[in-house]
């Protein structure tokens, strides 16, 4: 599945239409599945396990996406760019990330400026490099507190909760289709099979500066987070995905999750970090969410050319 980054003005007229984590996995041209045993991240106030998979797919030849796995931070980057530009920036973000969080307390500031940084690190890498050119990468990223999970998002993987049995999409895709639905122009079920479906309107190291979604959700015993990439979200339906996630055993569940995407039809690279919450803190039985006002989702006006990129 090919991916496409809208910059500028072509956005604009198509609109109108804790423990030692493991060490982060490395995925090489032709992979197949790589994935973790169950880890466990221990917080201020109990601890998270989780555990991760990645596989190429059945029509790439390489893996794009990239894990991050930090102390207690937790993320999947999609990469984007031809030839190999797309597993470049995903995996400079990820080290980016790493050592711009090592040995740092969690706070929402602390992350957002992470990104950024980052961000502008991939920009200038391929603004000196013309073999690079267009390459980017989306983020979705949750960092533990003791009392909550900070999030970041840019572009169009995504983070789910499953509280008290019911799944919840909690992040917002940065994509044209998605825009489209938040505007009532598209049903959901139109834009799964739209096709423009692969455009996205912000990515990490597409441009010098970047606006990153940022919310904080409090954590509560039982919670189940699931951040993943496009290729399983993309290829299973939400019925599926929420099904599956729920099975009791994190290894059997992040299993069968691949296994399905691959069934109907492993088009793209596919990851996810599935995780379970076992905070025991008290304050932590009600739930709501501290929410940064999100940019607007759209493409900065000054960029004047869309970039070609697979993710």
């Amino acid at each position: 599945m090919r991916k496409f980054s809208l910059k500028g003005k072509v956005a604009q007229k198509l609109k109108g239409l804790e423990t030692v984590a493991p060490e982060n996995p490395t995925t090489d041209a032709g992979a197949e599945a790589s994935q973790a045993q169950p880890e466990t991240a221990v917080t201020e106030h109990g601890e998270i396990r989780y555990t991760w998979r990645t596989d190429v797919g059945r029509i790439r030849k390489n893996n794009q996406d990239t894990v991050i796995l930090g102390k207690v931070l937790f993320g999947v980057a999609d990469g984007m760019g031809g030839h190999n530009g797309g597993e470049i920036a995903s995996a400079g973000l990820r080290d980016g990330l790493l050592r711009e969080t090592e040995g740092q307390e969690p706070s929402m500031e602390l992350l957002e400026e992470a990104v950024k940084k980052v961000n502008y690190e991939i920009w200038e890498q391929q603004e000196k490099d013309a073999s690079l050119t267009g390459m980017g990468t989306t983020l979705t990223i949750l960092w533990a507190t003791g009392k909550e999970m900070i999030i970041g998002q840019v572009g169009d993987s995504r983070a789910y909760l499953i509280r008290d049995g019911q799944l919840k999409q909690v992040t917002s895709d940065h994509s044209m289709v998605a825009d489209m639905v938040r505007r009532g122009v598209l049903t959901e079920e139109q834009a799964a099979c739209h096709p423009m479906r692969n455009y996205i309107t912000r990515a990490v190291g597409t441009d010098d500066t970047l606006d990153v979604d940022m919310i904080t959700i409090p954590r509560m015993n039982g919670d189940r987070w699931i951040i993943c990439s496009d290729g399983l979200y993309g290829q299973i339906s939400k019925q599926e995905l929420e099904e599956t996630a729920k099975i009791a055993d994190l290894e059997d569940a992040a299993d069968k999750l691949l296994e399905l995407a691959l069934e109907h039809g492993g088009r793209d690279n596919i990851t996810l970090i599935l995780m379970q919450d076992e905070s025991t803190a008290e304050e932590h039985e009600t739930a709501g969410n501290t929410e940064k006002e999100p940019a607007e989702d759209v493409a900065p006006e000054d960029a004047d050319q869309e970039g070609v990129t697979e993710g």
